[in-house]
């Protein structure tokens, strides 16, 4: 049984499946970005970043969206519970074959829907092999017991996107940001599951179900080098360089071969349950993460 002091939660964000129109510029956009490569097929390949043996998997089709999410339950035991409460509160949520749980490198593996129809897995005993040394990302990536990073989901409705992942997956709030962006209402609210600040954040409907999905290093002079990486490469931008007042990342915000957004940071906070206390923020950053197109208007501005 658990213990009565146990939080029952998933423990942290296990993979995230992609469905992308063009492979190659996928390939080499992880190769930028300092991930390992795993080949499957031709139609398919996984992306490492840690001691997991693979936390993206990358698949040909024509959504260029995120078409899944892995949420990690620390053991079976936790992971029964949780199908259970989900059970219990009329989620349909099927078990997968042992075949199904094996092609996604997992022990267990269980499939449900979130109330905006996103595709789940909940599962446990991630394969694990020899970490992964990147190449470029000399500090490393920062995963293993923390999850690959975040994501940034869109909802149609967020008062039942939030009741579902904290009442039935155990996700705590850490804080929330609501700000006017030049005429654009931006709320977001930001959810842990472990130490990281946010595993998850919940924002409002979008053009796709992934705003975008956030990987950390253990250096700041590996985000630099990474963003120099992209610029040289021919990527686009979504933001500049900056940092968040909540979770006190140092980031920039590139744009991947499928649209959605990537965030690579440093620096992020770590969230102590016995202590933390939720507050709202009133702006997205303290300094920076400005839009590319910005920088010509401030100069032209400052000009005038």
């Amino acid at each position: 049984m658990l213990s009565a002091k146990t939080q029952l939660s998933v423990a942290q964000l296990g993979y995230l499946v992609f469905e992308v129109s063009d492979l190659e510029a996928w390939r080499a956009f992880a190769q930028v970005l300092g991930l390992e490569i795993v080949e499957r097929d031709g139609n398919a390949f996984d992306l490492r970043m840690d001691g997991h043996a693979a936390r993206f998997r990358v698949q040909r089709g024509p959504a260029d969206d995120l078409v899944c999410v892995g949420w990690e339950a620390r053991n079976g035991l936790e992971l029964d519970a949780l199908v259970a409460r989900l059970r219990e509160r009329d989620v349909q949520v099927t078990e997968a074959a042992e075949e199904q749980a094996h092609a996604r490198d997992v022990e267990r593996l269980f499939e449900l829907c979130d109330p905006n129809g996103l595709a789940l897995e909940l599962h446990c005993g991630p394969a694990l092999t020899t970490p992964f040394v990147s190449p470029s990302v000399k500090s490393g990536f920062i995963a293993d017991e923390l999850g690959l990073g975040h994501v940034v989901l869109a909802c149609a409705d967020m008062t039942r996107s939030a009741a579902f992942y904290t009442e039935l997956l155990g996700f705590r709030l850490s804080d929330r940001i609501r700000c006017d962006i030049q005429g654009f209402a931006v709320d977001v609210l930001f959810y842990h599951c472990n130490p990281r600040h946010h595993s998850l954040a919940l924002g409002g409907p979008h053009k796709k179900q992934l705003h975008h999905f956030m990987i950390e290093v253990a250096d700041l002079d590996d985000v630099g080098a990474a963003f120099d990486r992209l610029m040289n490469a021919g990527f686009s931008f979504a933001k500049t360089m900056g940092r968040h007042p909540n979770d006190r990342m140092v980031s920039f915000y590139g744009v991947t071969p499928s649209g959605f957004q990537i965030e690579l940071g440093w620096g992020g906070r770590i969230v102590d349950d016995a202590s933390w206390l939720p507050v709202e923020y009133d702006r997205v950053s303290d300094w920076g993460h400005l839009h590319p197109t910005q920088l010509g208007t401030k100069r032209e501005a400052r000009r005038g």
